[in-house]
């Protein structure tokens, strides 16, 4: 909306009440951009969010409850335009990667007015868009309202500034977008510590400086001892320390990444298989988490809604024990700054007997889903890992496209972890893929020994047990450490 009004804007102003024209002042969002109004202001140009801040004065309303701060909230929630190029595939494939990028937008808190697509072979070096286009997206701003731009694509820091130049607006990329919600929904010490640390790699090549920034902070000669030379600006003092704070935020999570490998040795030391879910963001993993152990992990219906790893015990039918961990989620063009971050959770999935990698059947592409996660999977290096494919939301899923899904992934199953459908297939599947204790043994163990027939129940497979007068029988499958330890109680050895 630009500063200027229609005739027929002014004849519904002129027939409101004095009240009404007061709050319309108060509301107005005409805080766009406009040449004749801005290009003849003297001083600082304020931020066009900060303008439209300066709009509410805070206690001169007449209400006997002042609702100012209710209003003021809705005031700044961010208005966005989506851009994207379309370089490959089809027109359908370059609207799904919009749509995602409208609810990963909407996921940040933001409010969707439009969203346009440019082809090109490729995006353009400057603007990203090319400079015709530009000026488009200007109009199409100004006509909207909008105080943020966001690309779907991960912009240089030139293509940054020259396209805020000409939009006049905030202008943000698909992976400073991510970054926020991951910002906005990490929770524990070391998922704050791997955003902090994405966030920083990001932004260090992208930061700014002008007018105090680019002045020199010491040097002269008139400073004393050690202050001569040219000395250092402030934006060159701003990316020493955020170089300082990445190294400190690397050590932080080294020493969290040890913790969780101790865990993990632990665990190899029981010889307790592990089984990691992986997929798609949204796919419903935390969902299907919950079905399976009662974890009760945060499930809702938004991108990245968890991303703190869970792990939990679970049992298969055959009770054998087996842990189950839920890891982040992924998305296409995941920014490599948060897979480098995130590469000690994500390690989960490498050390894993199991990938339970979960696909949302009721997608409009659930191939491209695959090829995403498969791809994050490669960079951490568990390509070896045996994978289940588990088709998930399949009561809301097309059958057509479920059938397609399975005659394309030889092993897969469909599930429903809302409806609870497919769940005790997929246990049994679960069982049947893990790795099985490569020594069968057969026991007379004394009740004065019934530790050993725990541990056989806890890291073994039983096959039989039977107990007598002499102590308990038992036929199991373990592992060779197991099997020395209960070697003494074997027939061959009473013989």
């Amino acid at each position: 909306m630009t500063s200027s009004s229609s005739p027929s804007q002014d004849t519904k102003r002129a027939a409101h009440t004095t009240e009404g024209l007061r709050a319309d002042a108060l509301m107005e969002e005409d805080v766009a951009w406009s040449h004749e109004i801005d290009g003849e202001r003297d001083g600082d140009q304020l931020d066009r969010s900060e303008r439209a801040a300066l709009r509410r004065v805070v206690g001169l309303s007449t209400e006997l409850e002042d609702v100012t701060e209710v209003e003021y909230r809705q005031l700044r929630l961010e208005r966005v335009v989506l851009v994207g190029v379309w370089t490959t595939g089809t027109a359908q494939d370059a609207d799904n990667s919009l749509a995602e990028l409208a609810a990963l937008a909407e996921t940040a808190g933001a409010l969707v007015l439009d969203g346009v697509i440019q082809r090109r072979d490729k995006p353009d070096a400057a603007t990203y868009i090319g400079s015709g286009k530009a000026l488009e997206l200007r109009d199409i701003v100004l006509e909207s309202g909008a105080d943020t731009v966001i690309c779907d694509g991960e912009l240089s820091p030139g293509q940054l500034i020259q396209l805020e130049d000409v939009v006049k607006v905030k202008v943000i990329d698909r992976t400073a977008l991510i970054l926020d919600i991951f910002a906005q929904h990490a929770k524990s010490r070391e998922g704050k510590a791997q955003v902090a640390l994405a966030q920083m790699q990001y932004m260090l090549p992208r930061l700014r400086g002008w007018g105090q920034s680019l002045s020199r902070q010491m040097g002269g000669g008139r400073g004393g001892l050690a202050t001569r030379g040219p000395g250092e600006t402030k934006i060159e003092t701003d990316r020493r320390r955020i170089r300082e704070k990445m190294a400190k935020m690397r050590r932080e999570i080294a020493e969290m990444k040890t913790g969780r490998e101790i865990k993990r040795q632990e665990r190899r030391r029981n010889k307790v298989p592990s089984v990691a879910i992986a997929g798609y963001t949204n796919a419903g993993k935390s969902s299907l988490l919950n079905r399976l152990t009662g974890a009760g992990v945060l499930v809702e219906n938004a991108l990245f809604a968890t991303l703190d790893p869970t792990v939990r015990r679970a049992e298969t039918p055959s009770g054998r024990l087996y842990t189950l961990a839920d890891t982040v989620g992924f998305v296409r063009h995941l920014p490599h700054h948060l897979v480098e971050a995130f590469r000690s959770t994500m390690e989960e999935v490498g050390d894993a007997d199991l990938i339970l990698h979960v696909v949302d059947g009721s997608h409009p592409a659930p191939e491209e889903q695959l090829a995403a996660v498969r791809e994050v999977i490669r960079d951490v290096g568990a390509t070896d890992v045996p994978e289940i494919v588990v088709i998930n939301k399949a009561d809301a899923a097309d059958p057509l496209v479920l059938q397609r899904l399975m005659r394309m992934e030889k092993r897969s199953i469909a599930v429903s972890a809302r409806t609870g459908r497919g769940i005790e297939q997929l246990l049994t599947l679960i069982d049947d893929e893990l790795p099985r204790p490569s020594v069968e043994v057969e026991a007379l163990v004394p009740y004065t020994h019934g530790k050993l027939v725990a541990r056989a129940h806890t890291e073994g497979e039983v096959i039989s047990e039977e107990h007598t007068a002499e102590g308990t029988l038992i036929k199991v499958r373990v592992h060779e450490e197991l099997a020395a330890d209960l070697a003494p109680y074997t027939p061959a050895s009473a013989a």
